[in-house]
């Protein structure tokens, strides 16, 4: 016997509930903002979209159209501290661009240490987009990885939620 809603699926027996829930990763850019989509319930994380920024800045109607469409239950921004693990300059931008999403679409937001995560992404792009069209010798600008490197910053919360840290 099961429910299902966008929201907030579950599985349910008579001895427990499992409950699913979408969580959406942003990689915040100052030109490029990377978006990936998970479950909690299957612990997986793909890549989604990339948004197209200026000086940091979305276009906010995208976001809106895309947390429509999604309804996450929880929203990640990925927090670019230093080698040290101190806050680098950017992270106070990041930081605003979580606060913002919270702000204006009262979602969950946690921020999740993305320290390498676009490096990373570059070096797994081959095995992340399996299945897609192959980069071929389109640069980074041409065709981005800011949608991996969200799926990496997703992976690393699903195998530790307690990583996320408060806007």
């Amino acid at each position: 016997m099961g429910t299902h809603k966008k929201r907030d699926s579950a599985i349910s027996t008579e001895r427990n509930t499992i409950k699913s829930n979408t969580v959406l990763a942003f990689d915040f850019g100052t030109r490029q903002i990377g978006v990936a989509i998970g479950q909690t319930l299957t612990n997986t994380a793909n890549p989604l979209t990339v948004f197209k920024a200026k000086d940091g800045i979305p276009d906010w109607k995208q976001i809106e159209q895309l947390l429509e469409e999604w309804l996450p239950d929880q929203v990640l921004v990925g927090l670019p501290l230093n080698m040290d693990s101190t806050e680098s300059e950017f992270c106070a931008r990041a930081r605003k661009f979580g606060r913002r999403l919270h702000g204006m679409f009262g979602l969950q937001v946690s921020m999740v240490d993305e320290r390498l995560s676009t490096f990373e992404a570059k070096q797994q792009e081959p095995t992340l987009r399996a299945g897609e069209n192959k980069r071929g010798k389109k640069s980074y600008k041409e065709q981005p990885v800011d949608d991996l490197a969200a799926v990496i910053i997703l992976q690393t919360w699903l195998s530790d939620p307690s990583c996320a840290q408060p806007i």
